[in-house]
């Protein structure tokens, strides 16, 4: 199993590397197309929805159209709405629990699709800033994962949330909020590092409302990756596909990403 997922991670950085190195938009597009029209189908299958295919090719030929013509669309819009869909009913049902699969849960597919449409409409927008500052914050959302897993491991006692994720902890998301805000004030250290995410967040805010930012960030990217493993629960899931061998879906790899990239464009565009 360890193997099957190294090689799939090894095969997805030589993909990804090149295409973030060389900054090309075409390149960059056709591999970022083949990722959402991924996410899109798991999320038609984690929310039962008939037809998953054929709804996953409308929503990416839409999306592909989008791609091209980011200027003539209201993208600030689109995040916005995205962040507002996760404060007012996403995050809401961590507490409340799912609807059953009825007319309610094709209201809330159709809420969590546009949230993936949004978080893939984020990372164009962001690689057209530059692959660099893309990769920064998906770089943080990834250091959160890391040190939730290894503080959780050595810490953690106090169930984040056992009915969604037994194996989360308070003192894991507490060690990966920690581990972010190490990582972006060392990289407002480092000459090479400044045209990234948080430091230029701590350069235009200063360090303590890019703290309080960071952390937003931070505690968002938790309730991306819990929001998706209740989705899988209430779906009788182990993965969201087994697209990614060793790894599990797209999804499973991008759910932290989710409210996470609309939100850091958002607060990108807060000069």
């Amino acid at each position: 199993m360890l193997q099957t997922r190294v090689i799939t991670a090894l095969i997805l950085l030589a993909i990804l590397l090149p295409v973030l190195y060389v900054g090309n938009f075409y390149a960059f597009s056709v591999v970022v197309v083949t990722f959402f029209a991924a996410a899109i189908w798991e999320c038609q299958r984690l929310f039962k929805k008939p037809g998953p295919l054929l709804m996953a090719a409308i929503w990416t030929i839409f999306f592909a159209y989008l791609l091209f013509h980011l200027e003539s669309f209201s993208t600030p819009l689109l995040f916005a709405l995205c962040v507002a869909f996760w404060l007012l009913r996403l995050i809401p049902l961590l507490a409340k629990g799912l609807p059953g699969f009825g007319f309610s849960n094709g209201l809330l597919s159709t809420l969590y699709g546009i949230a993936i449409f949004g978080c893939f409409i984020a990372i164009a927008v962001l690689f057209k800033r530059s692959p660099l500052y893309l990769l920064s914050v998906m770089a943080l959302v990834w250091v959160a994962d890391i040190g939730a897993y290894f503080s959780g491991k050595a810490f953690g006692k106090h169930k984040l949330a056992p009915s969604i994720s037994p194996g989360k902890s308070w003192e894991g998301a507490f060690g990966g909020w920690l581990a972010v805000l190490l990582i972006a004030g060392g990289s407002a250290l480092v000459p090479q590092l400044q045209d990234t995410f948080a430091a230029q967040l701590l350069m235009r805010k200063g360090w303590l409302i890019a703290a309080l930012l960071l952390s937003l960030v931070s505690a968002a990217s938790v309730v991306g990756d819990l929001f998706e493993s209740m989705l899988k629960r209430r779906a009788g899931m182990k993965d969201s596909s087994n697209l990614l061998p060793g790894h599990g879906g797209v999804l499973d790899r991008i759910d932290a990403l989710i409210p996470v990239l609309p939100l850091a464009v958002l607060l990108d565009l807060w000069r």
